[in-house]
């Protein structure tokens, strides 16, 4: 019959395809359940109230139109429900492809047992499949992989989590409306079953029983497969049933009477001291026996040889005691809320005399043990042969040379000549030498005989007496006895040590040992080369959900192995993140010293002051613990590259990734901590915590610069590397706010698992620490409460007259979170200019077009100024009475172009600061991206001028990214960026012209301050009105700015020629206000002084000259 495995067996591949992909689903599940969006848990009061109505559970299939009725009455939620669309369809889809692919393949599993049924397979039935061993075990492992899925969704996603996520996917996909979908089936069988995984939770009527019947599976094949189950298992009372997912079988045969009544004959008191009793003996009599055999020089090859099966019998003992151990007194195993199984658990520790410490340390010794046995024993089966044939090849020669000896021509001292022995010995190496390699059994037998015989040969002619006779007889009898002994080195005992040291139920339990493993290390940092082997066993548990899939040959093999190894790498890198953490707080230790304690010693010293700057006790102090870092450093690179699973870890890496994620830690938190202000300071608290983060900042850095030679990293780099990305992490998550489609964790380029940025909660309206920055700046600089001045970068209080803050304030966080803090903050204000922007287009659509009262007036201003480049009678009496007629719509108006204008004002001000700093730290990168910056710009302009010269293609990122470079260096103009695109408005030129004039009258011209507000309680700041007005300008096209200009112009010259004909000799205050407008308009647009000549004659520029 053909092997139920081969790869013509079309039964056999069937089965195999199914189980295999049933382990490949298991670990999908298992990924997801780390990504469940959290906003499904609708666990927050904020989360609820806001997708309350738009997340709902199955409740939604009995009246779906109740629910979109809901949602299309507002239209808020609406916009609400498309934008959560955006953010989760990615996720969803994956989530509910993992759910398909269990009803898949529980659907693939009947059609199999029909198929088998029908005889589609020729000679095979399911009785025949069960018969066979493979069958057997691969109809067995599909069932259970089964129950395995459905148990595994239950633990790890709540039902109603489910039942929710597959609700939007349904609501959200276009898997509704396509015909073959089979969301109706999938969402059966996923419905909620009421189990919760809390501790204390109650376990639903029928569980989980009515859980697995939801897709019904012949009740023959049940019956069959536990019948032959039956007669093959051996229970305990809790057990493992897939990585480490762990099962008390007192709780969970609760509902069932006769299995319940089964164990309590097993569950007796005195059975339950016997058993534990039995294995506290066995880890008493194993731990000195294993480590006897950890001793340095005991493990030789001859040894290991001659004791196979005792070795493989300690081996063994080792690891059922372990298992039972930890397995039996694992928290995870015991509900605290279940009397019984408190009290069950009580008697298992006291009676096992159970020590967490010992059982780790039996745990090391018997990895370490089962590591040294299994590479031995693999260099001698790859050694096998070739030592066999060196045996063989030493033995034939010894009996040719003693067959010479007997001929008389060699002259051994004493041997008479005897032709028979000559005879004998000849043919004895024929024999030694005819021995095959190939035919073990043979080769065995025969080489017994033939050590017989050279006993025999020994004693009938007394060869004793000659001595170097005998010893060429003893040495060939050895060299016989190597060759049985060589020949006995099986693959079979690497197998059998594979299956005895599994340790894939400790999958999860292992983490209770972390503490345990880390406090090893912290008193002895070599431990870890200890530790290794442990990792190797643990990273042998793979072989469980591998096995199938290699078999198979799937492709699903890649991500499995990627998904357990990476699991375990990470559980590896917890373990050993204790030595970063412990070099960090010796680190800080260091730096308090060398801070606080040690003087700097001058270059000139008095020799009498010498002792006084010599302060041996704090120098020592540091060299110790300076050296305690190094051995901590020692003690994880002693651990050499080993490959977890199918990743090869690094030591090196892995000590650079952990100081990596402690700095990250640290620097996080310091950051998220040290930046928190109170908005109701006074005066405001931003320097002094600006400053003292600045200090908390260099403390950081000067240790890394302490440390990186002690410990062999790049400090510089890694420093660089990771505070620009905290800081572009925290940047992102700012802005999402601002972003309809979210950027998440998984998806930022920013975050990683392995060095992963914390995120805290937030403790204002800002998510992060970044944000608080930001909006205290703004706060303390706002217009309606402070005055800009241009000439000092300096911002005033309007009642006080007192400094608030200045230029210095950039300088400052430059030094506190450098570059990437200053870019990150120019970033942010880009999104809150942005955001004001659409807020302003929102209020000119509703508050002014909508209003057509207020449209009337605009009508009747275009008519009346009418042409432009004419002047408006009465001009005085024209403007001000429109401006007297809109005055309700200029507050919320003026709000938001003063708060685009603030922007405009810290973003240059940044720009100058990162322009200033990068000249000045690398003036080469500065001059380098000044040139490009200037020779792309003419060839753009040349391109222009002339079509048929070069410029960059579309796929060309060159524009793209050395805008990155030129912003990062302060070499732009924030005033000249395009934040928004816009649609022709109607009137808006006369619409902002009018503006202008109608807050020229709370504003004064001062010589040595400029323009400024005439009165605190009526508050203008000029330079955020300015550049708020020149912003929203830019965003429009250019006729629109064009007719601004003009009308500007005109209102000008119309006052200036009314007053001229009324006599009146001053310039009036309004068109001082607008000519102030067109300089400095100019002045920051850095455009030719034409363009506000175009409209205003020169002359009146001049007359205004002197008025300055």
């Amino acid at each position: 019959m053909v092997d139920f495995l081969a790869e013509n067996n079309l039964c056999g591949q069937a089965i195999l395809r199914i189980v295999s992909r049933g382990n490949a689903i298991i670990a999908e599940l298992l990924r997801l359940s780390e990504f469940i969006p959290a906003v499904f848990r609708l666990k927050d009061k904020s989360d609820q109230q806001k997708y309350g109505d738009i997340i709902c559970d199955f409740s939604y299939f009995k009246g779906p139109e109740f629910y979109e009725s809901k949602l299309e009455a507002k239209p808020e939620l609406q916009d609400l429900d498309e934008e959560f669309r955006e953010n989760n369809i990615e996720i969803l889809t994956r989530f509910y492809l993992a759910f398909e692919s269990v009803h898949k393949y529980v659907v693939d599993l009947i059609r199999y047992l029909d198929d088998l049924n029908e005889g589609v397979y020729i000679q095979q039935t399911l009785e025949t499949v069960l018969l066979n061993e493979d069958g057997k075990q691969l109809l067995c492992e599909a069932l259970y992989l089964y129950g395995v899925m459905l148990l595994v969704i239950d633990q790890k996603m709540e039902g109603e989590v489910r039942e929710r996520m597959l609700v939007s996917y349904y609501r959200y996909s276009a898997a509704r409306s396509s015909g073959d979908s089979n969301l109706d089936d999938i969402c059966k069988l996923l419905r909620s079953t009421g189990y919760s995984s809390h501790p204390g939770a109650k376990r639903p009527p029928n569980y989980p029983e009515s859980y697995f019947q939801r897709v019904p599976i012949s009740p023959t094949f049940l019956s069959m497969v536990i019948g032959r189950l039956r007669s093959d298992d051996i229970y305990n009372q809790v057990i493992s049933i897939y990585m480490g997912i762990t099962v008390n079988l007192v709780e969970a045969w609760e509902p069932y009477k006769a299995a319940k009544t089964a164990l309590n004959y097993t569950l007796d008191t005195a059975n339950i001291r016997e058993q534990a009793g039995r294995y506290a003996a066995s880890v008493e009599s194993l731990r000195p026996r294993v480590q006897q055999s950890l001793k340095e020089g005991f493990l030789r090859e001859e040894i290991i040889l001659d004791n196979i099966p005792k070795l493989l019998n300690c081996l063994r003992d080792c690891n059922v005691a372990i298992r039972w151990l930890m397995l039996h007194t694992a928290e995870s195993a015991y509900d605290p809320n279940n009397k019984r199984l408190r009290q069950i658990k009580d008697q298992v520790i006291n009676d096992s005399k159970y020590n967490p410490k010992i059982l780790f340390q039996l745990l090391l010794d018997t990895a370490q043990f089962e590591f040294i046995l299994k590479e031995m024993f693999k260099q001698m089966l790859a050694e096998k042969q070739l030592k066999w044939e060196s045996y063989k090849k030493e033995g034939s020669e010894r009996m040719m040379e003693l067959a010479e000896v007997f001929s008389g021509v060699k002259p051994l001292t004493r041997v008479e000549k005897n032709e028979n022995l000559q005879a004998w010995f000849r043919e004895i190496s024929k024999q030694i030498e005819s021995l095959n390699y190939e035919d073990s059994t043979a080769a065995g037998r025969k080489t017994v005989q033939l050590i017989q015989a050279l006993v025999e040969v020994q004693e009938f002619h007394q060869l004793e007496s000659n001595l170097q006779v005998s010893q060429f007889l003893a040495d060939t009898r050895k060299f016989l006895h190597q060759m049985i002994r060589t020949i006995n080195i099986k693959e079979e005992v690497l197998i059998t040590m594979q299956i005895v040291g599994d340790l894939s139920y400790a999958w999860q339990i292992i983490d209770s040992f972390t503490s345990i493993m880390q406090e090893s290390i912290r008193a002895n940092p070599s431990m870890v080369t200890k530790l290794r082997a442990t990792f190797l066993k643990l990273a042998s548990a793979l072989d469980l959900p591998l096995l199938r899939i290699n078999q198979v040959n799937s492709p699903d093999l890649l991500s499995v192995s990627q998904f357990y190894s990476g699991e375990l790498v990470a559980y590896v890198r917890k373990v050993l993140q204790i030595i970063p953490e412990s070099m960090f707080t010796s680190l800080a230790k260091i730096i308090k010293l060398q801070i606080h304690d040690i003087m700097e010693v001058p270059t000139r010293l008095d020799k009498d002051k010498l002792k006084d700057y010599a302060q041996l006790s704090a120098r020592y102090e540091v060299a110790k613990l300076t050296h305690a870092i190094s051995v901590f450093t020692e003690g994880i690179l002693m651990m050499k590259t080993t490959l977890v699973g199918i990743i090869k870890v690094d030591p090196k890496q892995l000590l650079e990734d952990g100081i990596r994620k402690e700095l990250v830690k640290r620097v996080a938190y310091a950051l998220h901590k040290g930046l928190i202000f109170n908005p109701k300071a006074k005066p405001s608290e931003l320097m002094p915590k600006l400053k003292e983060m600045a200090a908390t900042m260099d403390g950081f850095y000067r240790s890394f610069e302490y440390i990186q030679d002690y410990v062999s990293i790049y400090g510089l780099k890694i420093w660089q590397e990771e505070v620009s990305r905290i800081i572009n992490y925290n940047v992102e998550q700012e802005c999402n706010s601002f972003l309809r489609t979210k950027i998440q964790d998984w998806q930022s380029v920013y975050q990683s698992t392995h060095i992963p940025i914390p995120k805290y909660p937030s403790v204002d309206e800002s998510a992060t620490f970044i944000g608080r920055l930001c909006r205290e700046i703004l706060r303390i600089t706002d217009p309606k409460t402070t005055c800009y001045i241009d000439q000092l970068n300096t911002w005033y209080d309007v009642r006080t007259h007192q400094e608030v803050t200045n230029n210095r304030l950039f300088s400052e966080i430059q030094d506190t979170l450098g570059t990437f803090g200053l870019n990150g903050l120019d970033r942010l204000l880009c999104f809150m200019i942005v955001k004001e922007l659409q807020n302003f287009l929102t209020v000119f659509q509703k508050n002014i077009l909508k209003d057509k009262a207020v449209v009337d007036i605009f009508k009747a201003l275009l008519t009346a100024v009418n042409p432009v480049k004419g002047i408006v009678a009465n001009a005085s009496k024209v403007y001000a009475n429109a401006a007297a007629k809109t005055q309700k719509i200029w507050p919320a108006y003026l709000e938001a172009i003063m708060k685009v204008g603030q922007m405009q004002v810290l973003r240059q001000q940044i720009a100058n600061e990162l322009n200033y700093s990068c000249k000045f730290d690398s003036k080469h990168l500065a001059a380098a991206l000044d040139n490009l910056n200037k020779s792309l710009l003419s060839d753009i302009e040349a391109h222009y001028q002339d079509p048929s010269l070069p410029y960059p293609k579309e796929d060309n990122t060159l524009l793209y990214e050395i805008t990155a470079y030129l912003e990062a260096a302060g070499i732009h103009n924030p005033l000249n960026k395009i934040y928004i695109t816009t649609k022709r408005l109607p009137y808006f030129p006369i619409v902002n012209f009018l503006f202008l004039i109608a807050q020229l009258p709370k504003l004064q011209y001062n010589k040595s301050q400029g323009m400024t507000c005439r009165r605190a309680a009526d508050q203008v700041d000029w330079a955020p009105l300015v550049l708020g007005l020149l912003t929203l300008l830019k965003q429009f096209h250019s006729r629109y700015t064009e007719h601004f200009l003009a009308l500007i112009g005109q209102f000008i010259r119309s006052i200036m020629e009314q007053c001229t004909s009324q006599k009146i000799p001053d310039m009036p205050s309004d068109v001082v206000g607008a000519l102030m407008f067109l300089e400095d308009y100019v002045r920051y647009t850095k455009l030719p002084r034409k363009v506000a000549e175009a409209h205003v004659p020169s002359f009146i520029f001049d007359e205004f000259r002197t008025v300055l």
